[in-house]
């Protein structure tokens, strides 16, 4: 890796809005949205196409993806839409926006996450994410998928240190996927864990780029993200404050990991910059009032 190669930095407020105790409104959302559109994050991760029973939150995510490709706000970034989806419903659905570029698919190594996250076993997850792949090549649509357990899980299902590179291997193999992001879902690992797992990955993988989605805390949240990048990761998730998380963490100080300290650590490293620092600095406000 060169030492100065640019970071895709990918803002996630679908994973901040969906877990909040606190129900956030479709006009507060497109609020926010149109302010981390002007920020120049390379994705923004807004919402999802999955049952409105299991992720209420995310209810109306085609409604304001509908408000804002009528605003024409898409003419004006440079960041990319990804939406999340568990099944062909949900892809179909999402391809039906121009604004989406990318679909996010979660797939676990936990066999027990994997059917409480999306009610399918593994045979059932390996076949809908085959639709889904399908679908996003015919439509000219990335796809990234979301490796989660990456790092232990506390379920007690199998896990040790080769495991993730073994999936990455059988994901490539069987699709041709724009990102494989590896998630720290329960916020289990530590810095020497997380630079030793994304080395073997990203000397994998070939074709697909690598992704990091880590759930940490306020102790070692940067530490993480370093120790990604010391692995290879050039592609790294946050939100901003850190709001987000997986609730089976069952540890409120487990959430996504700060956008802002990422900026700062990146800016400091000439690794990435925000196109417009204002508008940043009025998502950190927004998000503060909408999180608080």
């Amino acid at each position: 890796m060169k030492p100065n190669s640019r970071l895709h930095l990918v803002e996630c407020p679908r994973d901040a809005i969906q877990g909040w105790p606190h129900p956030i409104t479709t006009e507060d959302k497109l609020a926010y949205y149109r302010t981390l559109l002007r920020v120049g994050f390379d994705t923004l991760d807004m919402g999802s196409f999955v049952s409105p029973k299991a992720i209420p939150a995310m209810a109306d995510t085609g409604q304001v993806l509908a408000q804002l490709e009528a605003e024409g706000i898409w003419e004006q970034t440079v960041t990319r839409g990804l939406v999340i989806v568990a099944n062909e419903r949900g892809a179909k659905e999402a391809l039906a926006f121009q604004s989406v570029s990318d679909l996010g698919f979660p797939l676990s190594i936990s066999p027990t996450f994997q059917k409480r996250n999306t009610q399918a076993d593994m045979k059932e997850a390996w076949r809908r994410l085959e639709i889904v792949s399908n679908l996003c090549a015919k439509a000219g649509k990335g796809l990234v998928v979301y490796l989660s357990m990456g790092f232990g899980n506390p379920y007690g299902d199998d896990w040790n240190e080769d495991m993730p590179v073994k999936w990455v291997r059988s994901i490539q193999d069987r699709l041709s996927p724009s990102v494989i992001s590896i998630a720290d879902t329960v916020g289990a690992a530590d810095s020497e864990l997380v630079e030793r797992i994304f080395t073997q990955v990203t000397n994998e993988c070939v074709d697909a780029a690598v992704g990091a989605h880590l759930h940490v805390s306020p102790l070692d949240g940067l530490d993480k993200i370093k120790a990604a990048h010391r692995g290879g990761c050039l592609r790294i998730d946050g939100a901003l404050r850190g709001v987000g998380g997986c609730p089976m963490a069952q540890d409120d100080l487990v959430g996504n990991a700060p956008t802002e300290w990422i900026v700062e650590w990146a800016s400091a490293k000439e690794l990435w910059h925000p196109v417009n620092p204002h508008a940043l600095d009025e998502g950190l406000t927004m998000a503060s009032d909408l999180f608080a």
